[in-house]
């Protein structure tokens, strides 16, 4: 998505969201000794409430969750008979609601961000990860989307969000999960996971701490049989206030429409379903989000 202006207006009214997410894998021939992690129940905290969630799995198996490093709930199952398709399915109800904590302070940087304290909390978000990369291109686009500098942090990051909306255009397919951010600064061309990376690179490089976060983004102008996606934005942490999210696909700052799932340093630290099988490799995977507001 490319365009132009300033941030859209914010949602704040409270949403009571139901999210169904269907992750289907079909295999050519037998597979067996399938262990799987999915990362796919909402957090609650400030912003959001989980207030339901249930895990489906086809072959049935017994699931249980743990916390990872990042905090985030990650549930694991174990198919060890021979099957031929595996679907993994999430149905959740969120209630979201607005940021209560009031307007960023000024933030001097980049004496607020050189804090120890700072640089030790956050140094894995200060760093390159597997799909954040602080290599030349990366800081080239670093230099053209903040030429002055770091002067105040979160108005910065704004700037850094509005100059990745307006310099690079959204593009379904032409990416996969596996694309590396110098691929996207070359071709200008992306979806959401793709800018999220870019903007974390871009915020690394200037001394930013930012994380990848994983989750939705309610649409409520969808067609009413409409299959949807997941959604990838970043959330940067700002000295004396917390993390703060951004969007840069859409160029806004997360609101009511936004459900949250999980956070880590980029794609590969919360990927929706992951897991290992023997047998045949060949596959097929099929996605289905649902995002529907409760009356």
């Amino acid at each position: 998505m490319s365009g132009t202006g300033g941030l859209e207006a914010e949602w704040t009214e409270p949403q009571s969201l139901r999210v169904t997410h269907l992750t289907c894998y079909t295999y050519e021939g037998e597979v067996w000794d399938s262990y799987n992690e999915a990362r796919l129940m909402p957090v609650s905290d400030t912003a959001q409430r989980c207030e339901r969630f249930f895990l489906r799995t086809e072959p049935s198996a017994i699931v249980r969750d743990f916390p990872d490093l990042h905090g985030n709930c990650v549930h694991y199952f174990d198919v060890l008979k021979p099957h031929r398709v595996l679907e993994v399915e999430s149905n959740s109800l969120v209630q979201t609601n607005a940021d209560t904590r009031g307007a960023v302070p000024f933030l001097n940087a980049p004496a607020e961000l050189k804090n120890s304290d700072v640089q030790e909390t956050c140094f894995e978000f200060l760093n390159a990860s597997k799909f954040v990369s602080l290599q030349a291109e990366i800081w080239h686009e670093a230099m053209d989307a903040l030429p002055g500098g770091l002067t105040d942090v979160w108005q910065d990051v704004l700037a850094v969000g509005q100059h990745i909306h307006q310099t690079f255009t959204y593009t379904p397919r032409f990416t996969t999960v596996n694309t590396q951010p110098v691929e996207v600064v070359k071709s200008r061309r992306g979806v959401c996971q793709d800018f999220a990376h870019i903007m974390l690179g871009i915020c690394r490089t200037h001394g930013i701490p930012a994380r990848y976060v994983s989750g939705y983004f309610f649409n409520p102008n969808h067609a009413p049989d409409e299959i949807e996606a997941s959604h990838a934005w970043i959330e940067v942490y700002l000295p004396g206030y917390g993390w703060k999210g951004f969007d840069p696909t859409h160029n806004r700052v997360p609101d009511t429409r936004y459900v949250k799932i999980a956070v880590g340093r980029d794609y590969a630290d919360i990927k929706p379903v992951s897991g290992t099988f023997r047998g045949n490799p060949m596959r097929q995977m099929i996605v289905e989000v649902r995002i529907r507001r409760e009356a």
